[in-house]
């Protein structure tokens, strides 16, 4: 109600409105309010442990999938584990760097996207937000799947029971993730964290008993499994094997990706954060090859790296090799949730573009952006029951998309601080998502940038020939194809924009002279009377239709309607084929060829609502099915008319 203090033309009012207690309160938790989003963002502790768990999880299969393509030369090409892995290490190290710079650069967050829409173009943003969803989508699937063959690795009996167990795996995450980002991390930190000290426990042991001389061979090893052998190492091989390896990287490019969800100052935290993660990866990682090559590990489906390492460090199958076995587990599954963390978020800023379907910006009750994260989990469910929920089947898939990632996000830095060296001192450009200022060392980080560029390149070519075969060229595929997905969204909306602007608008026409009603009606009831009451309301030109299938129903409709139509005019339309839509839309056709300059034609449309919602199965809801039709015709506006039933008045 206004009153002299309120009556003006804009009214704030806030809502006291509280949702209800329900089965998701205690699935997820109880709803949080806008205002409680800056105090769910996160530290570099937890930081760590959301963003960098895909990162750090990929050590547990990276040395073994280098194994996996040097198996085929025999024990001599083993001596390549190692030296491949520094060359591995050192390339983290340049995107390490790069993605640093990217982090200070852009902290709104967005990552490679963002950049590349920026310094780009839209087509190649649009490629770059291709190959990262293709990559989280496959994160998920790689991590819980590789969680998965650790379990079978400890428990073999489990194997027939591997693709239950993923997509539950992924499930589970899911909840969890639907609770926000701050409980989330809180609870994938402990898991993390144990995985951490664990394998530096692990290789530490390992590493000691080396240089001791203590450390011993695999005891019966699994059977080698190689399809064909080679008699010689040639440098297609040792590409196809660091190819494999670089699957170590996938993981990287998460914190950029996701600086807003961390406290403040955001870029100095997640900048520390993505150093302590490329740290403790690049150790975990040459320690795990350097000792896989000590104790002469071989790749088997049957038993992971990570297990016949542990066993043979820790002397059998005890406390410890069942402490690390756990750890890697969790941690593969938990990996997992970096995915969950970046493809809502980057689904989130593409749907604000307008190239991806509007609901991916909507956050849900616990602030989270909901229908990403339930979007991701149905996707990689399906790519784990195709792939039977094996790591060697989804690793061809890998890694090509989170490369050209790579690949776009450093050339479009590169390009950024050629933007800036051309910039005058005192002057900035502001562009959507970061402001460019004159920087005195622009050339020297365009040249790390690009020299970034070119690494991740080189590797991305690399990896989509040596896996072509393999199945590498379903992503090549699948890229473009998401791509033109993304701009048929976008034309969508931009058309949509271009007719609903007011940029051009002239204003309203004058107020219609005439407003003709007709209002389709079934049999005569109580519901229809109350739309008959409202009709009436809008205009004294009312027409009541009736489509005739039934002469013997037809004639209790014209009784009843003269009893109680109010001398409104009831037109009968014959039907010899039983069709009511098509008749309806016919005569609808004859009247708006034939209406008069504006004039309003309103169709009111009599529904009645059962009490329970079952109960709609047991009727034929037509007013449903025409609302349907009608609202496709222009010129017209359709209204319904709901009359609420009581169980005793539910009647066909």
């Amino acid at each position: 109600m206004l009153t002299p203090e309120n009556n003006q033309t804009e009214i704030m009012r806030q809502s006291e409105y509280e949702p209800p207690r329900s089965l998701s309160h205690w699935l997820i938790g109880r709803p949080l309010m806008t205002a409680d989003a800056p105090h769910q963002t996160i530290g570099k502790a937890v930081g760590l442990a959301v963003f960098a768990s895909d990162a750090l999880s990929s050590t547990a299969y990276a040395t073994q999938e280098i194994l996996g393509v040097l198996s085929v030369a025999g024990s001599l090409a083993y001596d390549y584990v190692f030296p491949i892995s520094i060359a591995i290490v050192a390339l983290l190290a340049i995107v390490t760097i790069s993605y640093e710079q990217t982090i200070h650069a852009y902290p709104g967050g967005g990552g490679a996207y963002i950049v590349a829409r920026d310094n780009l173009g839209e087509t190649p943003s649009q490629v770059a937000g291709a190959a990262l969803l293709t990559d989280y989508i496959l994160t998920v699937a790689v991590s819980v799947s590789a969680g998965v063959a650790q379990i079978v690795s400890a428990y073999p009996a489990l194997d027939p029971y591997r693709i239950g167990v993923g997509v539950a795996a992924v499930l589970l995450i899911m909840l969890i993730n639907l609770r926000g980002i701050k409980e989330s991390g809180a609870f994938f930190a402990l898991p993390t964290y144990f995985f951490i000290i664990m394998m530096f426990i692990t290789l530490g042991v390992g590493l000691i008993k080396s240089l001791t001389g203590t450390l011993g061979v695999v005891l019966d090893p699994p059977p080698l499994q190689i399809a064909e052998t080679l008699t010689a190492i040639t440098p297609f091989l040792l590409l196809h094997a660091f190819a494999n390896g670089t699957t170590a990287l996938t993981g990287v490019e998460a914190i950029s990706n996701g600086i807003t969800a961390f406290k403040e100052p955001r870029t100095r935290n997640a900048g520390i954060t993505l150093i302590w993660m490329s740290i403790i990866l690049g150790s975990l990682f040459l320690g795990i090859s350097h000792l896989t090559g000590q104790i002469g590990g071989v790749y088997s489906h049957d038993e992971t790296v990570i297990s016949q390492l542990a066993r043979t460090i820790f002397d059998g199958r005890g406390f410890l090799y069942l402490a690390t076995i756990v750890a890697t587990t969790v941690i593969l599954i938990m990996a997992a949730n970096t995915a969950f963390a970046d493809f809502p978020r980057l689904g989130a800023l593409a749907a604000a573009d307008r190239f991806l379907p509007r609901q991916l910006t909507f956050r849900g009750s616990r602030l989270a952006y909901s229908n990403g994260i339930i979007t991701l989990s149905i996707i990689a469910s399906l790519l784990i029951v195709i792939f039977k929920a094996r790591v060697d089947l989804l690793i061809p898939l890998y890694a090509i998309g989170v490369f050209l990632s790579f690949t776009l996000s450093q050339t479009g830095m590169a390009k950024r601080w050629w933007k800036i060296g051309h910039l005058k001192e005192g002057e900035e450009i502001v562009e959507p998502g970061s402001v460019l200022r004159y920087n005195t060392g622009w050339r020297f980080k365009m040249f790390i940038n690009g020299f970034g560029a070119v690494c991740t390149a080189i590797v991305m070519v690399i990896f989509a020939v040596t896996k072509f075969r393999e199945g590498a060229w379903v992503v090549l595929i699948i890229i473009p194809v998401l791509v033109k997905i993304f701009f048929t969204i976008h034309h969508h909306y931009k058309d949509l924009a271009s007719h609903l602007t007011l940029d051009r608008f002239s204003g309203l026409p004058a107020r219609h002279t005439r407003h003709r009603v007709i209002m389709p009606v079934s049999g005569i009831h109580q519901g229809t009377l109350e739309a008959l009451r409202y009709a009436k309301l809008l205009s004294d030109d009312v027409t009541a239709v009736h489509v005739s299938m039934d002469p013997e129903e037809t004639e209790k409709v014209k009784t009843k309607w003269k009893t109680w139509g109010e001398g409104t005019r009831l037109v009968i339309l014959d039907s010899p084929f039983r069709l009511f839509i098509e008749p309806l839309l016919e005569y609808l056709e004859e009247i708006i060829d034939g209406r008069q300059p504006g004039e309003t034609i309103t169709i009111v449309v009599p529904q009645f609502i059962p009490s329970k919602r079952w109960h709609n199965a047991l009727h034929m809801r037509t007013a449903n099915f025409l609302r349907e039709e009608l609202l496709t015709k222009p010129g017209v506006i359709v209204t319904d008319v709901p009359y609420q039933m009581y169980p005793e008045e539910e009647k066909e």
